[in-house]
């Protein structure tokens, strides 16, 4: 019987083990190029490969998880899963809620588009994403704000007629300019002290190896050419 205790104790704890070793890696999925679901419907894009090459370099098991961005950080810290990668910049506002990782992309624009050279960015009625900086940015200026749920929804608005402009990463815009006639509007607007990963407070030790996998990914420019790759040679990098 003793034996049988042992036993079962041993298993508890590699099981325990084996459990700490595992990071559920939660994601929007729904803002490309940073994360999206591909046509296999796993998790893709820039932040799948930096969160994966993240965990190898930390001796870490990640598995994705995916989770709607106005419920993204309450449901962090119930534990739903254990960090944010779903190009979340770092802000003084978030930073009370929860940790963050030293920054995995640069400080970047946002930046206004529409479908016309006339949008009123100033006065007149432009969508954001909700719960995000570029909505808190325009909530401050004379415009008009009108949050939806993902990125998809704000472009949606904006070809339907229901909105001037949207406001988001100018990054994320950039296909919609390219491919789909959209034009940039005004002045570039830096916000932000770049994207991090998203932790709970309590999570000390896992931010640290997670600082020093990103550490070395800048070190040796695997990073930078990440960037590169998704978001094209003029990007800002490392």
């Amino acid at each position: 019987m003793n034996k049988l205790i042992l036993s079962v104790a041993a298993l508890a704890l590699m099981t325990g083990a084996a459990t700490a070793d595992t990071v559920r890696m939660g994601t929007e999925g729904a803002y490309p190029p940073y994360n999206f679901i591909d046509d296999n419907g796993e998790v893709a894009g820039f932040e799948r490969e930096v969160g994966d090459e993240l965990c190898a370099r930390a001796e870490l098991t990640c598995e994705w998880v995916t989770n709607e961005w106005d419920t993204i950080i309450p449901n962090l810290v119930s534990g739903n899963y254990d960090t944010i990668i779903a190009g979340m910049s770092i802000t003084d506002e978030r930073d009370e809620v929860i940790d963050f990782t030293q920054n995995y992309y640069p400080p970047t624009a946002s930046a206004y588009a529409s479908l016309s050279g006339d949008a009123d960015i100033m006065g007149g009625v432009v969508a954001a994403q909700t719960s995000t900086i570029q909505a808190g940015h325009v909530a401050e200026t004379g415009a008009t704000l009108v949050e939806f749920a993902t990125l998809d929804d704000t472009i949606a608005a904006v070809k339907n007629g229901e909105v001037d402009a949207v406001f988001a990463d100018k990054d994320a815009l950039v296909p919609f300019v390219t491919e789909q006639g959209f034009m940039f509007i005004g002045d570039d607007v830096p916000l932000g002290g770049g994207i991090g990963m998203g932790l709970r407070e309590s999570d000390t030790e896992m931010k640290d190896k997670f600082n020093a996998a990103i550490d070395s990914m800048k070190a040796d420019g695997s990073l930078n050419a990440l960037l590169i790759k998704y978001f094209g040679e003029d990007t800002t990098t490392y």
